[in-house]
């Protein structure tokens, strides 16, 4: 086994991370978007799954966020990105992971295992930042305290406080940012982009001018041709075409009561 790379001693908020990717093209430029963040002390980089391997036996690093490829060429007895990354929930503390594919429909068996994010090639600037924002969120919201959180809004001059548990959704309309709750409609400053990297598992994107609370919704269904949600009680919710198979895949998830296709 190589000898463990020498670990620097990172700020107190930046992240160790591994990145696994075959493609030397691919693996420096990630590299270096991840570097341009500002966000990583720590950051290994290899082509292999056996090196990756020897990175997180070796323990130096602590890595806390692994960015694997899910397709990695090489011979056929080789273990794939995606079998490595079900093998890493098996270890008492698993690394966040984000997953690198070419085709976004792959990382839909990714979100199976826990995968907080999926990386679409060619890897993009303002998408590897969103990405790390995620990371960083999911990461302080396990290590800092937990505190209740609570929705702010606007209702012409006044604030509104809110409570998460009855969010339906939040929808952008007009350059706004709207949130459906049970005790009204409200203007909010947020993106959905920002609310959807707080709220995290408490949100789930299903249209480019949506997002619902999970727990919220009660059927799937369509309606002339087109995917739509009930919300709460009464609200209907469409689903984009391109997110379909994972929307019904994460609503899915945990639950019970009928066949699921493979």
């Amino acid at each position: 086994m190589r000898a463990c790379p020498a670990a620097e001693a990172p700020a107190l908020t930046q992240l160790s991370a591994l990145v696994l990717e075959d493609e030397w093209p691919a693996r420096n430029l990630l590299v270096e978007l991840l570097r341009g963040t500002g966000e990583f002390g720590n950051l290994a980089a290899v082509a292999t799954v056996q090196e990756a391997k020897q990175v997180l036996e070796c323990g130096e690093l602590g890595i806390q966020v692994v960015f694997a490829d899910i397709r990695l060429t090489g011979r056929p007895d080789d273990v794939s990105g995606l079998q490595w990354v079900r093998s890493l929930q098996a270890l008492p503390q698993p690394p966040m992971v984000v997953l690198a594919t070419a085709v976004a429909h792959h990382a839909v068996e990714g979100f199976e295992l826990g995968a907080v994010d999926y990386l679409l090639k060619p890897y993009a600037e303002q998408r590897v930042q969103r990405c790390v924002e995620r990371l960083l969120s999911r990461h302080r919201s396990a290590t800092e305290p937990s505190s209740p959180l609570r929705l702010v809004a606007r209702d012409q001059n006044a604030l509104v406080f809110l409570e998460v548990e009855g969010m339906l959704a939040f929808e952008a309309a007009d350059r706004l940012t709207y949130v459906h709750h049970d005790k009204g409609k409200y203007c909010i400053d947020l993106s959905l982009q920002a609310i959807d990297a707080l709220l995290e598992s408490q949100s789930l994107r299903v249209h480019r001018n949506w997002l619902v609370a999970p727990h919220q919704v009660r059927s799937l269904a369509r309606d002339s041709g087109e995917l739509v949600l009930r919300v709460g009680e009464t609200l209907v919710v469409p689903v984009s075409r391109d997110r379909a198979r994972a929307v019904r895949e994460q609503l899915l998830k945990g639950a019970i009561g009928i066949r699921t296709r493979h």
